[in-house]
């Protein structure tokens, strides 16, 4: 299916490329997000019409996720969980969790845009994950997990 990217989507394309993709992933997820139009003469006249202010729109996007980044560029979340003697913890630390506790210091995060690259922290340590705040906005947080006994 030809459609028209109406947002960046990291490894499709940038606004306003018309690309070809698989027809379910068109019509159940760039579609229904509001990414992507069907690529038809009438949307494509449309899309044209309204390409400043879609191009104005993504940049100011951009612009207050950099400034988001820059302030929580070198954040330290703590949490404490339940652990062990040895220092493994009853259960993991989530990116829901990490997430939440980035609401508490002000840093309205989705769980969704929290990446762990190594899974969930199952041991009292520090690691570091990333925060994409944007396609192009990806900034390194430092999750500190401190054990408690029970």
């Amino acid at each position: 299916m030809q459609i028209i990217l109406l947002d960046k989507v990291v490894n499709l394309g940038n606004l306003g490329e018309i690309v070809k993709v698989k027809d379910g992933y068109a019509r159940n997820f760039l579609i229904p997000s509001g990414r992507a139009r069907r690529a038809t003469a009438a949307a494509l006249a449309e899309f044209e019409a309204k390409r400043a202010e879609l191009e104005k729109q993504a940049a100011e996007k951009l612009a207050a996720a950099e400034e988001q980044g820059k302030k929580l560029e070198g954040a330290v979340v703590k949490l404490t969980q339940k652990a062990g003697v040895d220092g493994r913890l009853f259960g993991s630390v989530t990116n829901g969790d990490i997430a939440e506790e980035l609401g508490k210091m002000g840093f309205p995060v989705h769980k969704s845009q929290i990446r762990m690259p190594n899974g969930q922290i199952k041991t009292v340590s520090d690691n570091t994950v990333q925060v994409a705040l944007h396609t192009d906005v990806v900034v390194d947080v430092t999750v500190t997990v401190y054990g408690e006994t029970a």
